[in-house]
């Protein structure tokens, strides 16, 4: 009997409580390390803040407490970030649109302006041989001007 207790106290509770510990500190601690996120940390953040300005009897000035908000509500601030930066980028890639839009409009433009333009195919001004309607007569004494068949004194 005193055998039997001798070795359930020296070797059998020694042994469940270093696989208690084992169990404890090593298995369900690594387990608790794969579900903690960067976002939980950041919550338990201002809890510390505060904890740590109580248990030393500083002040906490409101502007801590603001940033143990702003990172209790991490995931709002995010969305209303990104959205935030969303709507600029939608801004710029209309106004990018435009630009490009406004840029192949002028070049489109321009080439219908250059085929105006072809210097191999000029055409006449005016025919030589054709008759003028207003015009002056032959002789420049200041006789008067010819507008059709009439003639202004």
């Amino acid at each position: 009997m005193w055998k039997a207790l001798w070795k359930k106290w020296t070797i059998d509770r020694p042994a469940a409580f270093g696989d208690l510990l084992r169990e404890v500190c090593v298995v369900q601690f690594a387990a608790f390390l794969d579900r903690l996120t960067i976002r939980k940390v950041i919550a338990l953040v201002p809890i510390v803040l505060i904890a740590v300005a109580y248990h030393h009897g500083i002040p906490l000035p409101p502007e801590l407490m603001l940033v143990g908000d702003l990172l209790a509500y991490l995931d709002v601030v995010t969305v209303i970030l990104l959205v935030g930066m969303l709507s600029r980028v939608t801004t710029i890639l209309f106004v990018i649109k435009q630009a490009v839009a406004r840029l192949a409009q002028f070049a489109d433009g321009l080439t219908t302006a250059m085929r105006r333009l072809d210097f191999r195919h000029r055409r006449e001004r005016a025919s030589r041989g054709g008759k003028r309607l207003i015009g002056r007569r032959s002789s420049d004494d200041g006789d008067g001007i010819v507008i059709g068949a009439l003639a202004w004194a």
